[in-house]
């Protein structure tokens, strides 16, 4: 394998998200209510977890697009701090960033979303031969039957074009089909994220574990997150399990991203699927501690003192 310039190529959303936290009603018309804070952070599914992979000391690059604006211009200091690429990342003159606003309380979560620059998002503005000198590609964003034929065309042309590595996270279907045309794509892919739901909706089995041993015949590897039951994964016929971190959940947003980029971190460094699921149980404890998808999110010394310290108790 040649010397490769990136460790991990990352292609899809990025926005800012603006977290209002302790909102119980909102105003009425015409009148004004007080909050206590009122924070900006980086948002998005692909942003985050590329951010997770920086934290953790290996080499990310992101392909995406953002707006000639203040966050736009925020979003790419970010980035750089945390030592992501941005080599790839346009600034779309003339257009905006996307926005999120999350209103949360102790029960529940609302947002209202500007889309702003990731509505240009298409798998097949990919560069393949970007993607290429990378060891390892992560894909998210599908939504069903709206872009099946577009992920097909760029997992089939990354395993046939490069010596990359593939991981894809799978995410809802906004469509509510939860078409079996999906495991059309498992061939080409080497780790599969789902939640428990999305493991449930698309194997049309009783339990995530069935659904998982179902992928894996197809897939490289198909790990299902749990929740605050931890996650699991199946490769090779083998099912393997490891229980959730204890942590104070204060804002969940990004914790499945925050899994996912633990996880691959773990596989990148050849490490045993329980460890993965080890780094990625721990990853995604770190991040729901604070506010903001990536704010809480450990780097790689603190992770492996976290998990070394656990694992010799």
């Amino acid at each position: 394998m040649s010397e490769k310039k990136w460790d991990v190529y990352v292609y899809g959303d990025v926005n800012v998200d603006i977290i209002i936290p302790g909102v119980e009603t909102f105003p009425a018309p015409g009148q004004e209510e007080l909050v206590s804070s009122m924070e900006t952070y980086v948002g998005g599914g692909a942003a985050l977890f590329t951010l997770g992979i920086g934290k953790l000391g290996l080499r990310p690059v992101f392909q995406g697009t953002v707006g000639d604006d203040c966050y736009g211009h925020m979003i790419r200091e970010t980035f750089e701090r945390f030592g992501v690429d941005t080599e790839l990342l346009v600034t779309a003159k003339g257009a905006r960033t996307g926005i999120s606003l999350s209103f949360t309380n102790a029960r529940d979560r609302s947002f209202l979303t500007y889309r702003g620059t990731n509505r240009y998002i298409s798998m097949d503005r990919v560069e393949i031969e970007k993607a290429g000198r990378a060891r390892h590609v992560h894909v998210t964003g599908y939504e069903g039957g709206i872009s099946h034929a577009a992920y097909a065309r760029l997992l089939r042309r990354v395993k046939e074009e490069t010596d990359a590595t593939v991981s894809f996270d799978v995410g809802w279907d906004p469509t509510g089909n939860w078409s079996s045309r999906i495991c059309e794509l498992f061939p080409w892919i080497d780790v599969l994220f789902m939640n428990e739901t999305e493991a449930e909706h698309y194997g049309k089995t009783d339990t995530a574990e069935e659904a998982a041993l179902q992928f894996a015949r197809e897939c490289g590897q198909a790990v299902i997150k749990l929740g605050g039951k931890g996650s699991l994964a199946v490769k090779d016929g083998m099912v393997y399990r490891r229980s959730s971190y204890r942590a104070e959940a204060v804002d969940t947003t990004g914790a499945g991203d925050s899994f996912n980029a633990g996880y691959i971190y773990g596989f990148l460094k050849g490490e045993p699927v329980e460890k993965c699921l080890q780094y990625g149980n721990a990853c995604g404890a770190f991040s729901v501690s604070a506010h903001g998808g990536n704010t809480g999110f450990p780097e790689e010394k603190e992770l492996l003192r976290f998990t070394e310290r656990y694992e010799n108790k």
